[in-house]
């Protein structure tokens, strides 16, 4: 449960990164306006989410996920709409006149970056990697996360 919950907490960064640096090209973007497009992004992915879990509940065991099924299914799903939080207050903080939209949405996608880059590492060191490694192993998973940014980035999403 807790490797899904991860992986749903990777998913929701590269979403939320790629939503933010998208917005970093948008023309007339107000931090209301920004703060809407984040906000849309995690309930809609988290809203998916669970309707596909609840789904995919009903189909294998024949009823809708109840009691602790369902606290596993919202404790998996939690990290969709987690992920907006560190946006959400750096946009917040633009909205205020502490720093320039921009600089907000860029340093949130910088912050998605950073924790990429730490769960990698931290995924080498828990396998047995040795310091270098699991840098590397950080190096490789932001890597990724940037071709997966660019792919959205390209198609729009």
């Amino acid at each position: 449960m807790v490797a899904e919950n991860l992986k749903e907490q990777l998913y929701a960064t590269l979403t939320v990164m790629a939503v933010t640096l998208g917005l970093t090209r948008a023309e007339h973007l107000t931090p209301a306006m920004a703060a809407l497009a984040v906000t849309a992004t995690a309930l809609g992915l988290w809203l998916a989410t669970v309707i596909a879990d609840q789904q995919a509940h009903r189909v294998v065991y024949g009823e809708v996920a109840r009691g602790a099924d369902l606290r596993r299914l919202l404790y998996v799903s939690g990290p969709l709409l987690g992920c907006a939080l560190a946006p959400l207050l750096l946009i917040g903080l633009s909205a205020l006149g502490v720093l320039p939209l921009v600089d907000a949405l860029y340093t949130s996608t910088w912050l998605g970056a950073a924790a990429l880059f730490t769960w990698g590492c931290r995924a080498g060191l828990r396998m047995g990697a040795s310091r270098v490694a699991a840098v590397v192993a950080g190096l490789l998973d932001l890597g990724v996360g940037a071709v997966v940014v660019v792919i959205k980035l390209a198609s729009g999403h």
